[in-house]
């Protein structure tokens, strides 16, 4: 982070919160923000992966009470006007370098000075007080940051009946992780030194002019901090190489076809101390012969007779996994009707069922004995004058 992000970025506009705002809701709307603008939720949009990084940024002070409370006080001192330029001596022109400011200018000399006193002179000095900020101590201060695992993305196939209920599943996973041969330093004989042109802390400054800088990854040791004197054969001096490993997973209830479950803190190790990446879990669900699904309902096509939907009556339907149920069946019954037993659907997030929908199908029989055939011609001959289309050709007529 620079001098001038420090200056001029409001990390509570950033995240939509005010400044006195709780940590759960400060944690509430970067989770919220993350999602929206998450670059996987996002691909190919560059907008949308820059506002993650500053949703990002901003979560990463204001998420942090130590971090948030130096925010608050820095920002408070510019905004009351602290460290405003006055007139040079002599009358002369007030020259002021905010990069001196924060790295601790030594005290004499120089071309002006800063009224008011508080900062200047030897040792301390504000750049202390702003070191843990801007991941930078004071003078002389070498700290080698954490890194922050790589998140892993898999894919798992359920079968229908293991993506309502639920199931836990072997996944084997391969990604980067600290080099066994080495411990993960880089280096054969495990004593890496310190990258001198970063000074251990993996990144580096770039002046812009009038006293601002932006910080970048260091070229030298690619943003480690340390750089292997005798670079370890397996990992090339990185420090990290690739590992299988296979872990069970826990897939939740109800979760549907395509579904992308995000397992937080499964992915690859960090370095350093830094925390592991996230796992995410790409969940493929196998079709079933009897039922399907909609949201958290099941559905299920029941085939009942002629006379069952004419005279109606009491019919069994199968559950998935459960015993049957009975649905009452009312008479007159039209093709195609569905019907809703509670509770027998899907498994909900709060652990209740959806229902199963029960669509009525009429089945026709393909063939008929004697006794049979002539019911139905004499069915036929007592209904003769009500006509099912008569209420059609009516309407057709008046259109």
């Amino acid at each position: 982070m620079s001098t001038k992000d420090f200056v001029e970025k409001d990390y509570y506009k950033v995240l939509g919160v005010p400044k006195d705002a709780t940590e759960a809701e400060i944690k509430k709307a970067y989770r919220k923000l993350a999602r929206e603008f998450h670059p996987d939720a996002n691909k190919g949009d560059a907008k949308a992966e820059e506002r993650f990084k500053e949703i990002s940024e901003a979560n990463d002070v204001l998420g942090d009470a130590k971090r948030r409370k130096e925010y608050d006080e820095a920002r408070a001192l510019f905004g009351n006007g602290g460290f405003r330029p006055g007139p040079g001596a002599g009358g002369g022109s007030f020259n002021f370098d905010l990069g001196d400011l924060f790295g601790g200018a030594p005290g004499g000399g120089g071309t002006g000075t800063a009224q008011g006193g508080g900062f200047g002179g030897g040792g301390g000095g504000i750049g202390d007080m702003f070191g843990g900020l801007f991941n930078r101590g004071g003078p002389g201060t070498t700290r080698v940051q954490p890194r922050r695992g790589q998140d892993i993305e898999s894919e798992v196939t359920l079968s229908f009946t293991e993506a309502v209920d639920g199931a836990t599943v072997p996944l084997r996973m391969s990604s980067q992780a600290p080099c066994k041969a080495c411990s993960g330093t880089g280096d054969k004989n495990g004593t890496p030194r310190v990258c001198p042109t970063c000074v251990g802390t993996g990144q580096v400054s770039r002046g812009t002019g009038g006293g601002f800088s932006l910080t970048d990854p260091c070229v030298d040791c690619k943003g480690r901090g340390l750089i292997a004197q005798d670079p370890c054969e397996v990992c090339k001096g990185s420090g990290r190489a690739r590992s299988s490993r296979t872990m069970q997973v826990r897939i939740p209830a109800g979760v549907s076809d395509n579904q992308r479950i995000r397992l937080r803190g499964k992915g690859a190790p960090g370095e350093r101390g830094g925390p592991a990446g996230d796992l995410y879990v790409v969940v493929h669900v196998g079709a079933h012969p009897v039922f399907g699904r909609k949201g958290d309902n099941l559905t299920v096509t029941v085939p009942v007779s002629f006379t069952e939907a004419t005279l109606g009556g009491e019919v069994k339907v199968p559950t998935l996994g459960g015993p049957p149920v009975t649905l009452k069946l009312p008479a007159g019954t039209p093709n195609g009707r569905t019907m809703r037993a509670r509770g027998k659907g899907a498994v909900r997030k709060d652990g209740s069922r959806g229902d199963l929908l029960v669509t009525v199908e009429v089945a026709v029989p393909k063939d008929l004995g004697v006794e049979a055939r002539d019911a139905l011609e004499a069915y036929r001959k007592a209904t003769a004058d009500d006509d099912p289309r008569a209420e059609l050709f009516q309407a057709a007529k008046g259109a």
